[in-house]
Parts: structure tokens; C-alpha cells; sequence
């Protein structure tokens, strides 16, 4: 990139993703903010779909010593080139992604409002994109170990991609927060409708000697979301000091609304009860939402079994029983990447209209009601109300991720939303390794004792109801933050120059008043089309459970 043209003259890389660089001018319209975000979410997203890759992971090796490669344990698996991979041992890559997304982006946050979004999502794409083609070689020469070194450059791709939009957005859209996160972190929780399908085509489209090649199809997916992401990075522009829609006029502090006209900074929110309680809102919620995702598919065919076939599977051997009760069940892990993806957009805008707090507590009351009811609707064989119930969870999991960075600016003010937000997601981190571990430990303990397999998780059901319980009295404690947390004028003047706002000569009354036009047109059209078309097979592949 050294030697490109920027502004009449030469301008290296590091210049090209400087902050100031990327002030809006009075060409650019703000609609062209969200198809930037989703271009970097849409494709970290496709964290979500990795289990499509898992079971092509244990059969990479052929003609292997059956015996040999029984007795391996797992320091032993993390160096063979003989024998193949477990299950456990690769589904750790998708903990890893989590586990370090919460890290990186608590850590890189107060970085990223400083560097500004273009930066940012530059890097991230270098770590996602890098990163997955990285993992294809280690898949190539067969090292596990070097399979979640890897992963963990990939985990800060997803750290720095998931908080990139959320700041620049929320300054674009000072009327629309919620429906500015929404649309970005929509595209996180609908990865996985594109990407997966792409996955399964292109380990088999690239398939030697019978074996789904995995290493060409991480490598493919990798260059395929560098490019993206890319893109999508350098379409950012960040909104000038004191910008504001025309007509839009900002409404005076409300404490009972608890939107706040101050701002808090990152250095003081980990000392204020605000911030830990809506740490708590948040982990409850997604820790009873990601146990569902990691065991919906199980625990369908635990619950129904032949009572998902037509017919109840009359007239079919067992083992075409079994294949046919899998293939109806994988319908509903389309269905939960859609509602964790529109959820994500629907429960955001809401949130414009009812308030966050008012969301959250929707999330909380409603949520208690339908994990009562799973097993309720297990025990009445009633399969659609089962699945019903699961998609709309899932649709609160995911509002509870998009309608957070907007609860977060109301409380703590906008100037560092997105650092603010990088500490919150180490919830997600801590969610995201006790959701699956406990719902899966709960199961296996009562099969262990004797529990029919239809009725193994109606306690662990009741457990994730408790949780929410609990994240709905952390929600209802939450109040607007005292104003000897908020910065002086003094200190915000001192973070808007870091932020260099203040050595950009940028008119803020003229800047961003260009129309919607072609260039808007074609980039929602080329982010819609890909979200359309993963929408469509998750639909035709969820609709025969009904």
C-alpha cells in the first residue's frame, strides 16, 4: 500500500488508517455505516458455524492403526500425524475464539477509540482472515497444537472485529441507537447461515480420496474474509464533534429513561455499580442462551426421538431411524442462527421505542416463562412449541448482545462506549464456558444415574430459569450513574484531542449531508444478498420440524 494516493499526495499505510484521516466530509451519508460493520460482523460471525467442522476434523487421517490410536491420550493427539483428532479435542477452537475475544477486546478497547474504527477493523480482518488460513495449514500438517495457537490470533480478530463498528455507529445514530448496534451485531449472529453452507461446500467441492478437505476450505474462507472485512474497514468514516441529524434535537438528561448527557470514563466505570451489575445482565442472560445453542440439537433428539419423523419413523431399520432424526433435528440449528440473528436487530430497535432496562427485564420475565415450559411441551410431545420456544430464547440471547452497547451509552455516555464495551464482553467470555459446561455436565451426570434420556434436561432447564431470576434483580437494581463518576470538561476536551477531534477542521453542521444514492444501494445490496440467501436455507431447512 506504500506509494498510495491519498488527498493529492503519497500517504503510507499507517497514514491511511490514522483516525483523522477518516472524518466525514460532507459527501458521505450515515446509511453507509451499517453495510461497514456488517461486512467485519458477517464474517467473524462464522465463529458460530465451526461445528461443521469438527467431525471432518476426526477423519482427516486415513488407514490408521485402530488399536494404537485408541490407547492415545491427549498430549499425544496434540502431536500426531497418525492418527486422527477426537471430537473434544477440536470443538477447544471454538472456546479459544470466545475466551479471547472477551480478553482482546477488554484490553484493546481504550486502544480502538483512540485509532479509530478504520485501524481497527484493518487489524481484525488480518487476524480473522490470517488466521483461518493459518489454522488451514496446521490442519494440513496435522498439529493440534498448532490448531488453537492459531485459533488464538484468530480470537483477537473476533475481539477487535466484534467492538470495531459499535462506538462509530452509536455516534452516527444518536437517535437510532439501538437500531445502529442492532443491524452491526445482527450480522455477528447471522455468520454462520452464510459461512456454514460455504464451509460444507467447499470441504467437499475440494474432497481428495473420499476425505472432506478441511485445510482448503479454512484457507478459502480465510482470503474470502480478509477481503471483506477489508473492505468494510476502510468504508468507515467517523462522525465530526457535535455532529447531529438535521432536525434531530437531543433530548435533555431523563433519569428515569437513565440517559445520561455526561460521560464516564473507561479508567473510572470499574468503579461504579452500574457497570458490574450490567456485567451480571449480561452473563446470565448469554450463559442460559449459549447453553441451549451448545445442546439444542441433542436435546431435540432426546426429547422426540421418532416423534420428529412422520409417522413416528414406522417402517424404517434403526439405523435409518437414527440418520433421519439428526437430519430433522440439524434444521433447528438453522433456525437458531436466524432468531440469534434478527433477534439481534428486532430486540435493538425495540429498545429505541421501551428503553434497555424495560428490554432487559422483557428478556428476563419472558425468558423464565419458556425455559419453564420446555419441558412441559416435551412431555406433551408437542415438537413446533418446543422449537418455537428455543428460537424465540435465542432471539433474546442474541437482543441481549446488540441492545447492550446501547444500555451502555445511556448510562455511561457515548465518548467511550466502545472501550466500555470491550470490558463488558469479558461476560461473554465467562458465559460462554459455563452455559455448555454446566448444561452438559447436568445431562451426563443423570444419565450417569439412571435418567431417561427424554427427561435429562428438564432440571437443567429449571436451573437456567433460576439465572435468569436472578439477571432480572441485577437488572431492576440498575441505576443512573452518580455524577462524580461523569469527566469534566476539561477531560473530555483532553480524550476528544487523543481522539484527534479536535485537529481535524471538519464542519460538523455540513458533514455527512450527502444522499443515500447508487454507491448506498449497492452496499446494502451486496452485504443483503449473502444475508438473504443464508436466511433462505435456514428457513428450508428449519420448516420441516413444523
Amino acid at each position: 500500500m506504500k506509494g498510495a494516493t491519498y488527498r493529492g499526495g503519497t500517504a503510507s499505510l499507517a497514514e491511511l488508517l490514522a483516525r483523522d484521516r477518516i472524518i466525514a466530509g460532507p459527501a458521505f451519508n450515515r446509511w453507509l455505516a451499517p453495510p461497514a460493520a456488517l461486512c467485519i460482523h458477517l464474517c467473524i460471525g462464522m465463529a458460530y458455524g465451526f461445528s461443521v467442522f469438527w467431525l471432518p476434523m476426526t477423519k482427516l487421517v486415513q488407514n490408521t492403526d485402530a488399536a494404537a490410536c485408541a490407547k492415545q491420550g491427549f498430549s499425544a493427539m496434540l502431536f500426531t500425524t497418525s492418527c486422527n483428532w477426537s471430537v473434544p479435542s477440536v470443538t477447544p477452537v471454538f472456546e479459544i475464539f470466545i475466551a479471547v475475544l472477551g480478553i482482546s477486546a477488554a484490553i484493546w478497547g481504550g486502544w480502538l477509540e483512540h485509532a479509530g474504527p478504520r485501524k481497527a477493523g484493518f487489524i481484525a480482518a488480518l487476524c480473522w482472515g490470517g488466521g483461518l488460513v493459518l489454522a488451514g495449514i496446521a490442519v494440513m500438517v496435522h498439529q493440534l497444537w498448532l490448531l488453537y495457537v492459531f485459533a488464538v490470533i484468530c480470537g483477537v480478530g473476533q475481539g477487535l472485529g466484534y467492538i470495531t463498528p459499535v462506538s462509530t455507529l452509536i455516534k452516527w445514530f444518536p437517535d437510532r441507537r439501538g437500531l445502529a448496534t442492532g443491524f452491526a451485531i445482527m450480522g455477528y449472529g447471522g455468520g454462520a447461515m452464510i459461512g456454514a453452507p460455504l464451509a460444507v461446500w467447499l470441504m467437499r467441492h475440494f474432497a481428495r480420496n473420499g476425505v472432506q478437505n478441511v485445510s482448503v476450505a479454512l484457507i478459502i474462507l480465510g482470503a474470502i474474509y480478509f477481503i471483506v472485512m477489508s473492505i468494510g474497514a476502510f468504508s468507515f468514516r467517523v462522525a465530526p464533534v457535535g455532529w447531529k441529524p438535521l432536525g434531530w434535537i437531543e433530548p435533555a438528561e431523563n433519569g428515569k429513561a437513565m440517559v445520561t448527557t455526561g460521560h464516564v470514563h473507561l479508567n473510572r466505570v470499574l468503579k461504579t455499580p452500574q457497570f458490574w451489575l450490567i456485567w451480571l445482565v449480561l452473563c446470565l442472560n448469554v450463559t442460559a442462551g449459549i447453553g441451549v445453542i451448545s445442546m439444542a440439537s441433542p436435546m431435540l433428539q432426546d426429547v422426540f426421538g421418532t416423534h420428529l419423523l412422520s409417522g413416528n419413523g414406522a417402517g424404517m431399520d434403526p439405523v435409518t431411524q437414527k440418520a433421519a432424526i439428526v437430519a430433522a433435528a440439524a434444521g433447528l440449528v438453522g433456525l437458531i442462527s436466524l432468531f440469534n440473528s434478527l433477534g439481534r436487530l428486532f430486540w435493538a430497535s425495540l429498545s429505541d421505542k421501551i428503553g434497555r432496562k424495560t428490554t432487559y427485564n422483557a428478556f428476563f420475565v419472558l425468558g423464565i416463562i419458556l425455559y419453564v415450559s420446555l419441558p412441559l411441551w416435551g412431555h406433551l410431545v408437542i415438537p413446533g412449541l418446543f422449537v418455537l420456544s428455543i428460537c424465540i430464547i435465542l432471539s433474546m440471547y442474541g437482543g441481549g448482545f446488540s441492545t447492550v452497547p446501547a444500555y451502555l451509552a445511556d448510562i455511561f455516555g457515548t465518548q467511550m462506549v466502545g472501550a466500555i464495551h470491550g470490558r463488558l464482553i469479558t461476560a461473554w467470555s465467562v458465559a460462554g464456558i459455563i452455559g455448555p459446561s454446566l448444561i452438559a455436565s447436568i445431562r451426563q451426570y443423570q444419565l450417569d444415574h439412571g435418567v431417561a434420556h427424554a427427561l435429562v434436561y428438564n432440571q437443567t432447564l429449571y436451573i437456567m430459569a433460576g439465572l435468569l431470576f436472578i439477571g432480572l434483580i441485577c437488572n431492576l437494581l440498575i441505576r443512573p450513574v452518580a455524577g462524580v463518576h461523569l469527566m469534566t470538561e476539561e477531560e473530555l476536551a483532553q480524550e476528544r484531542a487523543l481522539q484527534h477531534e479536535r485537529t481535524v477542521s471538519v464542519d460538523a453542521s455540513s458533514a455527512a449531508r450527502g444522499p443515500f444514492g447508487i454507491g448506498g444501494a449497492l452496499a446494502w445490496t451486496g452485504i443483503g444478498l449473502p444475508f438473504l440467501i443464508g436466511v433462505w436455507i435456514a428457513v428450508a431447512k428449519g420448516a420441516a420440524l413444523f
